[in-house]
């Protein structure tokens, strides 16, 4: 179980259509895959979606810090020595998503090694999860006609709506229109991104009160911390922080100040290993979670889908599981299908799926 490797590969897949939200578009998956070896011949492989709007993150930064930070570092420790590899790694500053995608590759390898899922490692709750699909700016027909192609196509019945335009009445529009055109048959939720103010965001919500949404995210900056901590006192449904928790610590801080009272936890951000301890953070706070998507591909939806499983608290409410439908391709052998508004977890050793060497070769920008 000793790491004798590492590599990260790095590969462009473009998306069908752009998905718009207020702190930036996506039209092409630029991410890296991260394959971990071991002298046992296993290979552990997950992946990291570079947001530089988000984390500051770059593909090229992330191959760099990976091969020549990190590999180092960890080549010669054993699986098991997971709180090693991560005092190591967390030595460098930022880097979220290169440091998840090692720590769910280590896992993926332990789990090939032993013979057992992720998803059972880790807690083995379920093996499925409800799928909810975020929808990105646009008009409100177009999104009504997107979120009814994905009901009707998929069973999803669970929408993310992305909002933070101005002015703040182009995305109340959009909300309503959901909500008019699918009644209750639908759960509906809003994401800010942090594009609007505190007090434009407690305008919005206030005109969407009668909408039943099940929740609020990242709304408005959370370094406005007295604007934050006011918004979150103005609204009757949970507030979910997102980016605004990346570590234990941030929710920690987060939920104590009185700025958020939910949150999302992101496995391209955290891994599994760091995804567990706010898990175990945030449940015995007695918080909402949600599992959120980093504009995932089938890879790192099959991560988030292993750790939402193993759990109670967080396969509770859908999960954001489908962004991959908006993209062109992808590297799985067999890819992920939702039915029925679900996924189903793989029962196959590790995180459990195979990439197809083919797909990587063609989509893979280091050849």
């Amino acid at each position: 179980m000793k790491i004798t490797a590492v590599e990260a590969i790095p590969f462009a897949i473009p998306y069908i259509k752009p998905l718009k939200f207020a702190s930036g578009e996506v039209h092409v998956a630029e991410h890296v895959l991260v394959r971990v070896h071991t002298d046992d011949g296993v290979v552990g492989v997950a992946e990291a979606p570079p947001r530089p709007f988000t984390y500051g993150e770059t593909q090229d930064g992330i191959i760099s810090v990976v091969e020549k930070i990190f590999a180092p570092q960890v080549i010669g420790l054993t699986l098991l020595e997971r709180e090693v590899i991560g005092a190591r790694v967390a030595r460098t500053v930022g880097n979220p998503t290169a440091k998840a995608a090692l720590d769910m590759a280590i896992w993926d390898a332990l789990g090939k090694t032993l013979g057992l899922p992720v998803t059972d490692l880790l807690g083995g709750y379920t093996d499925r999860m409800r799928v909810s699909h975020m929808l990105g700016f646009d008009d409100p027909a177009t999104m009504v006609a997107e979120a009814q192609k994905m009901r009707d196509t998929y069973g999803i019945s669970t929408f993310k709506v992305k909002v933070g335009r101005r002015p703040v009445g182009l995305d109340i529009a959009v909300v309503r229109a959901l909500r008019n055109h699918f009644g209750d048959d639908v759960e509906l939720y809003v994401d800010g991104n942090r594009g609007w103010t505190a007090a434009e965001s407690a305008r919005a919500m206030r005109e969407m009160d009668d909408l039943g949404l099940l929740f609020a995210e990242e709304l408005c900056p959370a370094d406005d911390v007295l604007g934050r901590r006011w918004l979150v006192g103005q609204i009757d449904v949970p507030f979910i922080a997102d980016e605004s928790v990346p570590t234990a610590a941030d929710v920690t801080r987060e939920i104590l100040s009185g700025s958020a009272t939910a949150i999302s936890i992101k496995t391209a951000r955290t891994g599994f290993t760091g995804s567990r301890r706010i898990h175990h953070l945030a449940e015995g706070l007695g918080l909402e979670i949600v599992i959120g998507n980093q504009i995932d591909g089938q890879v790192g939806t099959a991560c988030a889908l292993a750790f939402g499983a193993a759990f109670q608290t967080t396969s509770r409410y859908a999960g954001e599981l489908s962004n991959f439908l908006d993209m062109s391709d992808d590297l799985l052998a067999t890819p992920l299908q939702i039915r029925d508004g679900f996924l189903h977890r793989s029962s196959r050793a590790g995180i459990g799926f195979e990439i197809d060497p083919d797909k990587l070769d063609h989509y893979r920008q280091d050849r």
